[in-house]
């Protein structure tokens, strides 16, 4: 191997074999260059050897790829010493470095090692196998750091995910048993985080039992850090007494002094059932509508599922300083259930063209092929069978929460 002009090819260029390893050597002194060379040659490493005499030369191939090794002199035209070595470990932070030192330097190899070096060779100290093992060991190293590092951080989200599934997805607080609850949460395609979607339930020592279900705009941490935000603000002003267009008013006003960005906004419904009486009111702001099952009865042999579109504002946060939100009273079957959701759960795309999505229509006759299951099943049921719709068109995007109360 000749380190010609061959020898400066760009690391970029095609492997040969499959397992060949990719080395960028970076060192001024051609004579140290050939020396490399031969013992790589020696070391039974199939390696393919790319010079860069400067660190800007170095620097310009490091922006074109990555390779499996880089050995870094210290002593370099354009850098010295450790400003060598932090130049490149912040150009390419991906590939393990292996410092080479003179005889009367290892106190400097010692030093790179602390700052971020695999490991050092000394030069004229140094025999094939020596170096080979040090560049499969610090390829191996590097792998290693890098795994570590990757395991960390997924528990890192796993934690932040416990966090926020606790402040956005709380248990339901009822104290009767008029009304069950079922409630999912499903994150869309690739989410590290929970997104912004939230519900609620909780029952007032009246009876009523209040719903709740809102979604942020957007996704990551801020967005789910407001959703929290909104739905402990929800339940403090219902658990005190706090109710109808009240409610809204306090919670826009909560959105615009908390958002990180003017331009999120929030969707919400907000229902107060009474399951002794069979009604209820409800109140929207921007959030899609809610389904309604009628179990079969005399008057229809089969059970039913219908779209309820109450009256409703715009989103929180979307006309500052808005205060009309309307409220709708409901009446309600003798027996059913009210299922709420997020828009996740309609808005997947049908194709892999990506031009039609399931919506609200689309919804509604899936849901009603399950409306003769009992709600953990209905709900986990129209869930499974929207995602198996939406793979067409790449998984869901959004997250999708879901309510169901069902009464007898």
């Amino acid at each position: 191997m000749a380190l010609g002009a061959a020898a400066h090819a760009a690391v970029s260029e095609p492997r040969g074999e499959q397992d060949e390893l990719v080395v960028l050597l970076i060192e001024d002194d051609p004579g140290d260059s050939l020396l490399v060379e031969e013992l790589l040659a020696d070391s039974r490493i199939s390696a393919r050897l790319t010079w860069a005499p400067s660190l800007g030369e170095a620097c310009r191939l490091l922006e074109r790829s990555v390779p499996h090794c880089i050995l870094l002199d210290l002593h370099l035209p354009d850098a010295q010493g450790m400003d060598a070595l932090s130049r490149i470990l912040e150009v390419s932070p991906r590939a393990p470095v292996v410092v080479l030192t003179g005889l009367a330097e290892e106190s400097a190899g010692l030093a790179a090692v602390a700052a971020g070096a695999q490991d050092y060779l000394v030069k004229g100290r140094v025999d094939p196998e020596l170096f080979g093992r040090t560049v499969r060991y610090s390829i191996q190293r590097k792998q290693a750091e890098q795994a570590a590092a990757a395991l960390q951080a997924e528990r890192l989200r796993a934690q932040e995910n416990a966090r926020l599934e606790r402040g956005l997805l709380p248990s339901p607080l009822l104290t009767g048993t008029e009304v069950e609850v079922v409630a999912r949460y499903q994150p869309g395609r690739a989410q590290a985080l929970l997104g912004g979607d939230f519900y609620d339930v909780v029952q007032t020592p009246d009876g009523i039992i209040h719903a709740l279900i809102g979604d942020v705009s957007g996704h990551g941490p801020d967005e789910a850090a407001l959703g929290v935000c909104l739905r402990i603000a929800w339940r403090t002003l219902v658990l005190s007494g706090t109710s109808g267009p009240v409610v809204f008013r306090r919670l826009e006003q909560i959105m615009t002094a908390e958002r990180s960005r003017p331009e999120l906004f929030a969707t919400v419904s907000s229902i107060a059932l009474e399951p002794r009486a069979r009604r209820m009111r409800v109140m929207r702001a921007g959030h899609p509508g809610m389904l309604l099952r009628r179990p079969a009865g005399p008057d229809s042999p089969e059970p039913g599922v219908d779209l309820l579109e109450p009256d409703y504002g715009p989103a929180l946060g979307l006309v500052p300083g808005y205060t009309g939100w309307p409220h709708e009273d409901l009446e309600l079957p003798p027996a059913g259930a009210l299922v709420l959701f997020t828009d996740g759960l309609f808005e997947g795309r049908t194709t892999s063209s990506g031009t039609q999505r399931l919506g609200e229509t689309g919804l509604v006759d899936l849901a009603r092929r399950h409306a003769h299951l009992s709600g953990p099943h209905f709900v986990d049921s129209v869930i499974n069978e929207v995602e198996t719709i939406a793979a067409a068109g790449g998984g869901l995007a959004d997250d999708v929460a879901v309510v169901h109360m069902e009464w007898k």
